[in-house]
Order: C-alpha cells, then sequence, then structure tokens
C-alpha cells in the first residue's frame, strides 16, 4: 500500500465539495437537488464509478466546472468518490444540507475554496480517501481586534444582521 496526496487544481475563487457516495444515481440526482436549491446555479460534478465500467461519471451547468470536475477526480481516482465545483458567486453554505440529504451521498469531505490536498491510500487495485489538508494550520488564538473583524466581516457580506 502507498500513501499520497493529490493536490486540487483550480481557480483560488472557486469553491467544491469532496465526498462519497454508493450508487451510479449519484450524479443525477445531485445534478437535480443542485438545479431544484438554487435556480440557475453553474456548477461542474463527477462521480467515480466503483464497479462495472469504472468511469467517472459527470454533470453540471458549466464547461469551465465540468471540466475541473472531470480532471480532478480522476487525479484522486478513488472509488465512489464525488467533486463538485461551484462557479463564482455560488458557495457550498447554500447547498450543502441538500447535498447531504441525496440519499447516495455517504459522507462529505470537505467544502472550501482553500488550497487543498486529498490524502489516499492505493492498494494497486483500488483508492481510498483517508482524508483532506483543507488550508492552512492555525497561526495563533484570535484576540479582540480578531473577533471585531469576523463579526463585521460577517455583517458586511450579509451573513449576519446588526
Amino acid at each position: 500500500m502507498e500513501l499520497i496526496s493529490v493536490k486540487i487544481e483550480k481557480p483560488e475563487d472557486v469553491n467544491f465539495i469532496l465526498g462519497q457516495s454508493h450508487f451510479i444515481k449519484t450524479v443525477e440526482d445531485i445534478h437535480e437537488t443542485l438545479v431544484t436549491s438554487v435556480p440557475g446555479i453553474k456548477f461542474g460534478l463527477a462521480f467515480s464509478e466503483a464497479s462495472g465500467k469504472c468511469l467517472i461519471r459527470w454533470s453540471g451547468t458549466d464547461e469551465e466546472m465540468i471540466e475541473l470536475a472531470k480532471k480532478n477526480l480522476l487525479n484522486i481516482s478513488a472509488g465512489h468518490s464525488f467533486i463538485l465545483f461551484l462557479a463564482g458567486g455560488y458557495f457550498p453554505i447554500n447547498v450543502l444540507n441538500a447535498i447531504k440529504a441525496v440519499p447516495e451521498v455517504a459522507s462529505i469531505y470537505c467544502a472550501t475554496a482553500n488550497p487543498t490536498k486529498v490524502v489516499l491510500v492505493d492498494d494497486g487495485e483500488g483508492r481510498a480517501i483517508l482524508g483532506v489538508i483543507d488550508g492552512y494550520k492555525p497561526k495563533g488564538i484570535e484576540g479582540e481586534e480578531d473577533i471585531a473583524w469576523r463579526k463585521g466581516f460577517l455583517r458586511k457580506i450579509g451573513y449576519k444582521s446588526g
């Protein structure tokens, strides 16, 4: 067995969701969930089939995001994993609970725009996602000034009121 790490390749501001699911129907069900949750959403989705033809199945509404999804999931190549890229202006917070409710979705590894590496084990026949390295290590503990900035920022971008 070999431990490997695969970097997610994407533009800096693009968010993505990486997860595990269990059935070929995943692609169509996540697609339907996204377009009914956020009308007009732009995304690309890929799912790694773990039996039969073992293909990367894909769907989406944005060609650039679809290509990112296919390329990154092929690099990961872990069975029954999926990756969803959201075009600019769309965020995981708006769709994550809906995706978690899709019957085929077993777990979510991350939902982020941060630089990310996927930690995998490869036994020669298959690969498994062990986890992710999402962003960077903490540089300290927030102080009063940092708390004030955080609260102001959340209000500035409309996620909190008052």
